[in-house]
């Protein structure tokens, strides 16, 4: 481990001792005193910057915009790409950015800090509950109604899904209208990530595409890149994509490529790049499966309502893994080959 890493790893032990009671002493308001239509102003704090946990925070956003009719929603983000993440969420009338890195601008880190003290809500939830900054900004904050995240995971665990890091918190949420007496959606089910993609971002990815394949034949997608010890080797990828033409003749096979411009298969496949998350979202959801690592690009396939197949080894995949619209997690320790490819034909098929 790095000294950065170790740095952070400490820092964030010393947090969470210093944060874990925040909120202990939050005084819930009556049985019955919540009106969801009286819900007009929401603040949902995320402080991460990273692609992968605010496409992780969408399901959060949506649960909250189908209880609370009324609502105007503010996100409390840490950098990152936030904005052309929810740009088609109407219902989100402003995000709130920290610094990525408070050091840089300690000025306009305490300033953001300060937005949240001057206003009011009604309603104001912790997206993450292992957030130190997130326990403290639910504090400082002005609402009537909180959501800390604090409860305990035993009372959830009738639900066989609950760790998932997008699901918890909604979990989390509808637990607490509950004990307020106010109805929730259970019923609908958890929702998917989703980027909401429109119509003219869709036909635009699906011409990039053609233009790319130059033939009508569907296609599977590869993103052979991932951050650290999630990254598999270039011997992994080219034997998996080497199994992919032979079992998938009918398929054009193509490679996403990282911002670093680097591919895993030594570009042996049709590959494309780009900058923008939405565009990359358009070409993805005209793909017929897309498959990666655990990352963030997994993530974005994911919630383009794309089946999507993530590879797993070293995290978690019951608190990261794809779900709906077909996606699938593969344990690459306990699984084989021929496991990877029988679950991709089952999509397809």
């Amino acid at each position: 481990m790095s000294f950065k890493l170790r740095i952070n790893h400490i820092r964030r032990k010393v947090m969470h001792r210093i944060t874990k009671s925040i909120g202990d002493s939050y005084t819930e308001p009556e049985y019955g005193s919540l009106n969801p239509e009286d819900i007009k102003k929401v603040l949902i704090i995320r402080p991460n910057h990273r692609l992968g946990n605010q496409l992780l925070l969408t399901p959060l956003v949506q649960e909250v915009i189908n209880t609370f009719p009324n609502c105007e929603i503010d996100l409390f983000v840490k950098g990152g790409v936030a904005h052309p993440v929810f740009e088609n969420y109407k219902e989100v009338t402003d995000i709130i950015k920290l610094p990525k890195k408070p050091w840089s601008n300690i000025f306009q880190y305490v300033k953001t800090w300060v937005s949240i003290k001057r206003k009011t809500y009604d309603l104001v939830i912790n997206g993450d509950r292992n957030s130190s900054s997130g326990k403290l900004l639910t504090q400082i904050s002005k609402a009537k109604f909180k959501v800390f995240g604090n409860e305990d995971e035993a009372g959830f665990q009738r639900y066989e899904d609950y760790k998932h890091i997008s699901k918890f918190p909604v979990y989390v949420l509808r637990h607490y209208l509950k004990r307020l007496g106010t109805t929730t959606v259970e019923s609908d089910g958890i929702p998917v990530l989703n980027i909401k993609l429109n119509t003219t971002e869709i036909l635009k990815g699906k011409a990039i595409l053609d233009d790319l394949n130059n033939n009508s034949k569907p296609t599977i997608c590869i993103y052979t890149n991932a951050t650290g010890n999630k990254c598999y080797s270039e011997t992994w990828w080219n034997t998996f994509y080497s199994r992919l033409l032979k079992e998938f003749p009918e398929y054009n096979i193509i490679e996403m490529l990282p911002i670093e411009n680097i591919s895993k298969i030594n570009f042996k496949a049709p590959n494309f790049y780009s900058k923008d998350i939405r565009e990359m979202g358009g070409i993805i959801k005209n793909t017929s499966v897309f498959i990666a690592a655990d990352n963030g690009v997994m993530h974005l396939a994911s919630a383009t309502l794309t089946p999507t197949v993530g590879f797993f080894s070293i995290t978690n995949p019951d608190i990261y893994q794809p779900y709906g619209n077909g996606s699938i997690a593969l344990h690459t320790g306990k699984t084989t080959i021929d496991n990877w490819i029988e679950s991709i034909h089952q999509i397809l098929d």
